[in-house]
C-alpha cells in the first residue's frame, strides 16, 4: 500500500476539518443563551416564535462578537430561580435575563458587565390612587416572582407587613394585578414599563416612578469562566462605544423611558 506524501495528507486533513464544521465562525455550531420569555421590552417570545427585547439584542450582539451568526443562536427560557442551575449543568452558555449582579449570586456564577442599570419600581392599576410610596404596601397585597431580589428588598427594608404573593413569572403577576388579586407588582422599572406599554395594556396600569433599588444587569456564566467573561466584557464595551447600545435602548423601551446612561466601563 502506498503512503500519501506529507502535502497530500495535510490537504486531506484540511478538507476533513472544513467538512466537519471546524472552519470558521459560521461553523461553530449553536450557542444556547438563557433569556426571559415573558418580559416585554426586555426578553419576550412573541406569538410568531420570534424573540424581542433589549436583552435579546444585547445577547445577539455578544454572540456575533463571539463568532456566532444569528441563526446559530438558540434562546432558552430561564426563570429567576433556575438560572444558576442551568448554567451549572451546561444547558446554556450564558444568561442575559435582567440578571442583577449581587454578592450572593457571585458565589455561584461569574458575571460580565454591568451592561444596564435599572431601578426597582411598583406597577399599580391606573385607577388606584391608594399607593404612592413603598410604605403604603404594608396594608396591601404585592406580587413578585420567585427567586427575584425585588420581593426580598421590600420585605426586609421597605414594607415588612406587606402580603407578598410570589409566582413563577411576571406575566402571571400582571394577570393577578389586572384581576384585583393583588394591589401592585414589583420588579425593575424596565420590565414594568414594558408591560405597561404592551399593546392592549395601554391605560390599564400606572408606573409609580420610584427608585427603590439599583439593579445592575450582568451577563451570567458558569463559575470559573474567565476567558468567556473577558470576551463578553469586550463585546459589551464595543456595543456601547459603537452606538448599538443606545439604539437598542430607544428601540425597546421607547422615547419616554428615562434610562440611566450606559455603564462607564463595563467589566472594568
Amino acid at each position: 500500500m502506498r503512503v500519501p506524501k506529507a502535502g497530500a495528507v495535510a490537504a486531506m486533513i484540511g478538507l476533513a476539518l472544513t467538512a466537519s464544521g471546524c472552519g470558521g465562525a459560521e461553523d461553530k455550531g449553536n450557542l444556547a443563551i438563557g433569556i426571559k420569555f415573558d418580559q416585554p421590552g426586555v426578553g419576550m417570545r412573541e406569538p410568531d416564535g420570534t424573540f424581542t427585547g433589549f436583552d435579546v439584542d444585547v445577547a445577539t450582539y455578544i454572540a456575533k462578537e463571539l463568532g456566532y451568526k444569528a441563526d446559530h443562536i438558540t434562546f432558552k427560557r430561564v426563570l429567576s430561580n433556575d438560572r444558576e442551575l442551568l448554567l451549572e449543568y451546561n444547558e446554556i452558555q450564558f444568561v442575559a435575563a435582567s440578571y442583577s449582579i449581587n454578592d450572593k449570586r457571585k458565589e455561584k456564577v461569574d458575571f460580565a458587565g454591568p451592561y444596564f442599570l435599572a431601578h426597582q419600581d411598583l406597577l399599580v392599576r391606573a385607577n388606584d390612587t391608594s399607593i404612592t410610596k413603598a410604605e403604603d404596601l404594608n396594608s396591601k397585597r404585592l406580587c413578585s416572582v420567585t427567586g427575584s431580589t425585588s420581593a426580598e428588598n421590600l420585605r426586609k427594608n421597605l414594607a415588612p407587613k406587606a402580603s407578598i404573593l410570589e409566582l413563577g413569572g411576571y406575566s402571571e403577576c400582571l394577570v393577578a394585578l389586572q384581576d384585583g388579586l393583588v394591589d401592585a407588582m414589583t420588579t425593575d422599572n424596565s420590565i414594568l414599563a414594558g408591560y405597561g406599554a404592551r399593546k392592549g395594556n395601554e391605560g390599564k396600569f400606572r408606573l409609580l416612578g420610584l427608585n427603590l433599588s439599583n439593579e445592575n444587569y450582568g451577563i451570567g456564566m458558569k463559575k470559573g469562566s474567565p476567558e468567556l467573561q473577558g470576551k463578553i466584557n469586550a463585546a459589551i464595551r464595543k456595543m456601547i462605544d459603537d452606538g448599538s447600545w443606545e439604539a437598542a435602548v430607544k428601540k425597546n423601551f421607547g422615547p419616554d423611558y428615562k434610562s440611566e446612561p450606559a455603564p462607564a466601563a463595563a467589566g472594568g
